[in-house]
């Protein structure tokens, strides 16, 4: 498959350095999002309902409503309704609420989870090609001394438990 880093050019060091690192991590946020996004679809899917099958899956009967959307409220741009992907959800089959409000998969609700996750995978595939993991890692970790350096929070998000 032809890709546009077929023509991809080097440049001075001096040129790139002087880069506004803004534009080029926006624009790496628009494609990769998108990328995302547009497989998902595929699956009549948002990434709100993905992040939810993956934490259901992760630890089960751990979030509850008001801790899932807690928890994923900061990572949202599109003003979700998380209670509106949570119904939609229950209203497939694939996740369930106990009497305290605890969500757990179905089997499949699963089953789309891993549906999605290999969908996730191939734009996760075609973001790395070329790159090295090396690479890779100082890029994460530049972007996480910039977000502190403005006053975010540069650490990884804490696994559920």
């Amino acid at each position: 498959m032809t890709t546009r880093t077929d023509d991809l050019r080097d440049y001075p060091d001096e040129e790139l350095a002087a880069q506004p690192i803004g534009a080029w991590t926006g624009e790496a946020y628009r494609r990769v999002v998108g990328a995302i996004r547009a497989q998902l679809s595929v699956e009549d899917l948002t990434q709100p309902h993905w992040w939810t099958l993956n934490h259901a899956a992760g630890a089960p009967g751990h979030w509850t409503r008001a801790s899932l959307t807690d928890r994923l409220a900061r990572y949202d741009d599109q003003d979700t309704d998380f209670d509106a992907v949570y119904d939609d959800l229950n209203a497939r089959g694939w996740l369930r609420e106990d009497r305290r409000g605890g969500m757990t998969l179905t089997d499949e609700g699963e089953a789309a989870r891993l549906r999605a996750r290999e969908r996730n995978l191939r734009v996760h595939t075609r973001t790395h090609e070329g790159v090295s993991q090396a690479d890779f890692i100082t890029t994460v970790n530049v972007l996480r001394r910039m977000v502190a350096n403005l006053g975010g929070d540069g650490n990884l998000p804490e696994p559920a438990k």
